[in-house]
């Protein structure tokens, strides 16, 4: 993302998602952010601007927003979103490059003066769209100018380079920008070009750690290199998610999530404990000891096993109950599907959830929490049209469901976008929630993160202490209300001690890595950035979460290349 995941806002808010459960279910308090809104809002926790997309994990502070320009080399330098198709006149020597004195001098800026004027004359030819006579005329600058005068000759190398890229030889492209690198190796020109050259190969890897050199040299103010930036990180977190998302085990997540998960439903049949009826006589006098369901019923079963944190066997008792079509057949259907959605394999659910709702003679509360575990679902995917139906549709089967204006309370807070008029419609949608339920602690949270993007700090903390006080082991909370330290306080002290403590509490809490990971990389520590990002990588939720989570540990990877490569490091926090 990543998922409500750190970085919650920013961009298209990026984390910008509104926040909702990394299941379909969707909990602001339980579990990652939904699709690309909230991921990012860590950038404006730490007062930063941030990439787009992905790529927002290049991040730099405040004070280095200004451009340094000594930091940008003697040649290659480019204002705002400039081009970079017209190759380059004479360049500027570089520091400690003055004409030598003694014999041979003549006769070497004599060599410059013949190698600058083929240049000269490549470059008219170049304008004239004469791309194959430019590199003629390239080609013997390159072969006149003296070896030691690395700048010029460089330059010559790039604006060969520029002319192979209009006639689209990608592999001479690449080959030349190499050469000019190695000569001026802050050129930024060459880096770029190069970088779009391994685009054009497929080389996604050398691509990414070129632009990021690119990015950094230009102090993350040029919008070409950046889209490039995001570009190359989404297309190797998705390779690399599909990859290792189909061949890994399903993943439980830990009873502390799903027990956040569940109690962000207050109107959720399936979560409720097993009724006085579904009891045999024998368990009703063992108060305090594990129920022994007598009924021959695979529903039954797995409502047991819930109450004993029993998860893993859920979902295959739940399927002898629809196998057998018994008469819990509609809560199994529900119940097995959230299992799916909390173990992230939405494609199973979707069929099981289908079918719950279009059992029109069913509990109107099992279809509406269908409904609204759908529509969270989709919202996740990124599929707000389809989304806005289920939630609507919830809310006209049962007007009275809670769920029902929270959890669409939630996606309209990762829609609503810059318009006032739906902000100020979810933000009092949110104060209705808590005021009719204030003992919903998935409502303050909702109402915490939607004060937050509105810059409501102190507001915005004391929701979080009332969601923390219903819920005192709910790890995302605390993540949450870190974050809000940062972002309000800049007390990153106090931030960390926050996330780490939800860590604490649920080991399995992938929110919480990402996020700690997301601060180390602005705190200059790689090594453990990447190790918090593989850490989340290994408990994402979904596919599109787990593609979020590898570029951000990519973009952390080619950092550090860059550094090793060219001494090139963004400052930190």
């Amino acid at each position: 993302m990543a998922a409500s995941k750190p970085v919650e806002a920013a961009m298209v808010s990026a984390a910008g998602p509104g926040s909702g459960s990394g299941v379909g279910g969707g909990s602001a308090t339980s579990g990652p952010g939904t699709g690309s809104l909230p991921r990012w809002q860590l950038a404006l926790a730490v007062g930063t601007p941030l990439l787009l997309g992905a790529g927002a994990l290049y991040l730099w502070s405040r004070q280095r927003r200004r451009r340094e320009t000594g930091a940008r080399g003697d040649s290659g330098g480019l204002k705002r979103n400039s081009e970079r198709k017209t190759p380059e006149g004479r360049a500027s020597p570089a520091p400690g490059s003055g004409h030598p004195d003694g014999p041979g001098t003549h006769l070497e800026m004599n060599l410059l003066d013949r190698a600058q004027a083929a240049k000269n004359k490549g470059n008219k030819y170049f304008k004239a769209g004469k791309y194959e006579q430019a590199i003629q005329c390239y080609t013997e600058a390159i072969s006149l100018c003296p070896t030691e005068k690395n700048v010029d000759l460089s330059t010559f190398y790039q604006n060969r380079a520029a002319a192979f890229e209009q006639l689209q030889k990608w592999k001479e492209v690449a080959q030349d920008c190499t050469k000019a690198v190695e000569l001026n190796p802050k050129y930024v020109k060459a880096l770029f070009r190069r970088a779009k050259a391994h685009e054009k190969l497929d080389n996604k890897k050398e691509c990414l750690e070129d632009v990021t050199a690119v990015c950094i040299l230009e102090g993350f103010q040029n919008q070409q290199s950046m889209l490039l930036a995001d570009k190359v990180l989404k297309l190797l977190g998705k390779e690399k998610a599909k990859e290792k998302y189909k061949n890994r085990e399903p993943l439980m997540p830990s009873p502390q999530f799903i027990k956040s998960y569940f109690s962000s439903f207050t109107d959720d049949i399936i979560s409720q404990p097993m009724l006085k009826g579904e009891k045999s006589d024998e368990d009703k006098d063992k108060e305090g000891e594990a129920l022994e369901v007598k009924e021959n019923s695979g529903y039954l079963k797995a409502k047991q096993y819930m109450e004993e944190e029993n998860y893993d066997k859920i979902i295959s008792e739940c399927s002898k109950e629809i196998d057998a079509q018994g008469k819990y057949m509609a809560e199994a259907l529900l119940l097995r599907a959230t299992f799916y959605l909390l173990i992230g394999n939405a494609n199973a659910a979707k069929p099981d959830l289908d079918k719950v709702i279009s059992l029109q003679e069913a509990n109107v509360k099992l279809r509406a929490n269908a409904l609204i575990k759908r529509g969270s679902m989709y919202m996740q995917q990124q599929q707000p049209l389809l989304s806005t139906q289920d939630f609507n549709m919830a809310a006209d089967i049962d007007p009275q469901n809670a769920d029902v204006y929270h959890h669409r309370g939630q996606y309209r807070q990762a829609y609503t976008g810059n318009n006032s008029s739906q902000i100020q419609a979810a933000m009092k949608g949110f104060e209705e929630v808590i005021k009719k339920f204030p003992r919903c602690a998935e409502g303050y949270a909702l109402y915490a993160q939607a004060l937050t993007d509105q810059q409501q700090f102190g507001k915005a903390d004391e929701m979080y202490d009332k969601c923390i006080n219903l819920e005192p082991d709910n790890a995302t909370t605390y993540v949450h209300k870190g974050l809000l330290q940062l972002q309000w306080k800049q007390d990153l002290d106090k931030g960390l001690e926050l996330i780490s403590k939800a860590i604490e509490i649920d080991n399995k809490c992938d929110f919480a890595y990402e996020t700690m990971g997301t601060i180390e990389v602005q705190r200059g520590n790689m090594e453990k950035a990447i190790d918090m990002f593989n850490k989340a990588i290994n408990l994402a939720k979904s596919e599109m979460e787990m593609a979020h989570l590898y570029s951000l540990c990519d973009a952390a990877h080619a950092q550090t290349e860059v550094a090793k490569k060219y001494g090139l490091k963004p400052p930190t926090l």
